[in-house]
């Protein structure tokens, strides 16, 4: 993974500092609260509803086991002893005091970590596929790319005051586990017909208020001309995108209202404009940055654990668990082991010190002391070898982490909501958690099979819903909260915006739709087919019907 060298070091210490001496001015009365919030949304400090949050970055969601432990420390140090996974694979501490910020930023430095960029009208946290370098048929680790796009947008003078905020994905396979159709840019790393690696772009997905499915700006770009092919996009949207109305200021609109046509007409122009040579990367630093991403040095082992296979077949848990939580590695004798932060019950996403504490220690252990956070709210430690999946998993039962249900329909994600966000207009945590005990049994979770549910505390769409098998809305009306539920949403390289039902529903009434969404399917499904699947053949009437007919 990557590691700092003297500029990373510097600059992040630097800001650091700076902030520490913005803090001591606000703190003092010397900064309002409007003027101190511009330098503290740099740094990644919201004012939540009840105290300060501050985001951390983890950079295409990679970490080392030392970092982990440093989130730990801060969770009990500094905060109430947990954190919180995001959709944008980062962590969340939800109770800072804002004289300890300073001190925050200074400890996750001494681990080559910041919260730079995880805020603000700039390029956000780049994200990846959480099986990065580790999956099978992926055509290139999409990591290099992500870590070669952090730099050159880090502190990037033209980019730093965008019309706002600004998204970037990048995945190296053909599944799309990094949800690349619904950013202002995805890059797809592809192979042409001469056998050239390259870049399929994507321009101008999104969620929020006017969700769109990105759509192709570029079907091959060379990878040398990835940066001056990136800049011209950038340009052409500082110039174009709406700073009038923040609604209509994200790149979606932009494409949306200009056409795709003559948008890329012009961000061609501005390429060709462009010095090529000047902007695109060293081709040495390009190879130091790939050198970090080298493969390790993978043991020579058989396909199969027998050990393994007989402890899964004495054992019904551990089955159940190796059936949904593993997944194929590109090397034989390793598996790859998604870690569930969803327990029955639980809150989507949040991990304790001592959860975080067990992570570091089994990933230490059993995973090279690398971890990768996924923008589904969970982990994934991605060097396992399968003699030691037993043990691995013995330890994640001592830490309570593990639930078997990833892909499954308790494997919910969910934003804060209402209980922690000042711009959500209803809780997302109680939904999720009826919804997650309503199918807690493991037997029917297996019946039901893939589906995905997603929820959002508001219209800014933190939880995915948009793209949700089935997405849930909440949203207020005259004082109470009530839930919207859309069906069909998708954000794999299939990707579809889910279609709204009709009206919502009471926070109680929320999971007893699900179910009626749910039985739907299990009575009309075909032998074999997923909930999306059946969706697609069936479309919403037998769903509605099941929603709205009287009971």
């Amino acid at each position: 993974m990557y590691r700092y060298d003297q500029f990373d070091q510097k600059i992040v210490a630097e800001r650091s500092g700076q902030f520490r001496a913005q803090v001591a001015r606000r703190l003092s009365g010397a900064l309002t609260e409007d003027e101190f919030k511009p330098l503290r949304l740099m740094n990644g400090l919201y004012l939540q509803l009840h105290a300060y949050m501050l985001r951390v970055a983890i950079p295409y969601g990679t970490l080392s086991s030392r970092q982990m432990r440093k989130l730990a420390h801060i969770a009990d140090k500094y905060d109430r002893g947990f954190g919180h996974f995001t959709t944008r694979q980062n962590l969340q501490f939800n109770w800072p005091k804002l004289k300890d910020v300073p001190d925050i930023l200074d400890e996750l430095a001494e681990v080559e970590m910041h919260a730079i960029q995880t805020s603000g009208n700039c390029i956000r946290n780049v994200t990846a596929d959480h099986y990065a370098g580790v999956a099978t048929a992926e055509i290139e680790d999409p990591r290099p790319t992500a870590e070669l796009l952090r730099q050159w947008s880090t502190f990037h003078p033209e980019f730093t005051y965008l019309p706002r905020k600004f998204k970037i994905a990048v995945t190296g396979a053909d599944d799309d586990r990094a949800a690349i159709m619904v950013h202002d840019i995805g890059l797809k790393i592809i192979r042409n017909d001469r056998g050239e690696v390259g870049y399929r772009v994507i321009l101008g997905g999104g969620l929020g208020r006017t969700p769109f499915v990105g759509r192709i700006v570029r079907d091959f770009l060379p990878k040398a001309e990835l940066l001056p092919y990136i800049e011209a996009i950038m340009r052409v949207y500082n110039t174009h995108g709406r700073r009038d109305n923040k609604y209509k200021a994200r790149i979606k609109i932009l494409v949306h209202e200009t056409g795709l046509e003559d948008l890329r007409a012009e961000i061609e122009a501005e390429f060709a404009r462009n010095d090529i040579a000047a902007i695109a990367a060293d081709a040495d630093e390009v190879a130091r940055i790939e050198a970090y991403f080298a493969a390790p040095s993978y043991e020579t082992l058989p396909q199969l654990s027998k050990s393994f296979e007989i402890a899964k077949a004495n054992n019904e848990a551990l089955g159940r668990w190796a059936e949904t939580n593993l997944a194929d590695h590109k090397i034989p004798g390793y598996s790859i082991v998604n870690i569930s932060i969803k327990p029955v019950g639980g809150v989507p996403g949040d991990v304790t010190s001592a959860q975080m504490i067990a992570l570091a220690d089994l990933a230490e252990r059993y995973s090279l002391s690398e971890l990768r956070i996924t923008h589904r709210q969970n982990v994934v430690l991605p060097y396992v070898r399968k003699n030691d999946l037993e043990a691995l998993w013995q330890g994640l039962v001592g830490a309570g982490l593990a639930t078997d249900n990833i892909g499954l329909v308790t494997d919910i994600i969910a934003c804060p909501g209402m209980d922690y966000c000042a711009l959500a207009t209803a809780r997302s945590i109680p939904v999720a958690q009826k919804i997650s005990t309503t199918f807690a049994d493991p037997a029917l979770q297996r019946d039901i099979g893939p589906l995905d549910i997603k929820i959002s505390g508001c219209i800014n769409a933190c939880g995915h819903h948009h793209v949700g098998h089935i997405g849930i809305l909440g949203l207020e009306k005259r004082g109470e909260e009530y839930y919207q539920i859309t069906l069909g949403g998708d954000a794999t390289e299939t990707a579809a915006i889910g279609e709204i039902t009709g009206p919502g529903f009471s926070e109680d009434e929320v999971a007893d739709a699900v179910s009626r969404i749910i039985d739907t399917y299990l009575e009309t499904r075909n032998s074999g087919e997923s909930f999306i699947e059946a969706y697609r053949r069936m479309g919403p009437s037998p769903f509605k019907e099941a929603l709205y007919a009287p009971h």
